[in-house]
């Protein structure tokens, strides 16, 4: 079934069937009425609600809308109950008790509602953008203790002595937080990411090994997707 082929107030058996093509998994009334779909029922007009019909003398479409009646079609009633609704000028009205009741088949779904449930299902079925929380160059970065625990066994240098003569070990600041140092060398703090890098390209540490460091230490955990990123930029 098409958008085409769908009418403009759809059957329950025509909505669930059109939405099957839309999205995936089986569809149920219940199921439309938790996706936030208001069903109607068409009244012909009544002398004895003069105002509920209005200048409606045909008849209108009345939405089910009211918490009560909608948790009843869902839990699967027999039939339809409405007590309360809008008339023909869409103004909340209480029915007279207790209520009107309707057959199932007599529910109908909006063409229009069902389009913009259907494009809301595929936008949520779209790939989110994986949000990069990148460190900021402040005092955000792991200390030496932490530079040793995650990488000193990956190289064959004295990355400790490396730390404390290197500056940012790979020129400048390199992988060292600008500004760390202001108190101390101990204090200087390092970027993880960029350190990674360096001892790729200048020690040929295989990024295979230190993916998986990133994985194996929980103070790498804030700096595992910001390393991921980076080698997808970088085509690694």
């Amino acid at each position: 079934m098409t958008t085409t082929d769908l009418p403009f107030r759809a059957t329950t058996e025509q909505a669930c069937a059109w939405l099957e093509q839309q999205a995936a998994g089986p569809w149920t009334l219940a199921r439309l009425i938790e996706s936030g779909l208001t069903p109607y029922v068409w009244l012909d007009y009544d002398a004895a609600y003069p105002e509920l019909f209005g200048d409606a003398n045909g008849g209108y479409a009345a939405p089910v809308f009211f918490e009560g009646d909608t948790q009843r079609l869902a839990a699967g009633s027999d039939d339809v109950l409405i007590t309360m609704t809008k008339d023909a000028y869409k103004i909340v009205a209480t029915l007279p008790p207790p209520g009107f009741r309707r057959s199932l088949d007599e529910l109908r779904f909006q063409k229009k509602d069902l389009e913009r449930l259907a494009a809301q299902l595929k936008r949520d079925a779209e790939p989110k953008p994986v949000k990069i929380e990148t460190a900021q160059e402040s005092r955000d970065g792991i200390n030496t203790e932490q530079v040793l625990a995650a990488f000193g066994m990956l190289v064959r240098i004295d990355l400790a002595k490396a730390l404390a003569d290197g500056g940012g070990i790979f020129g400048d600041e390199g992988a060292r937080i600008k500004g760390s140092i202001r108190k101390s060398k101990k204090h200087a703090l390092w970027n993880p990411v960029t350190l990674a890098l360096g001892l790729n390209d200048m020690y040929r540490v295989p990024i295979s090994r230190l993916s998986k460091t990133f994985k194996a230490h929980a103070f790498l955990d804030g700096w595992d997707a910001q390393w991921t990123h980076t080698l997808a930029l970088l085509g690694k």
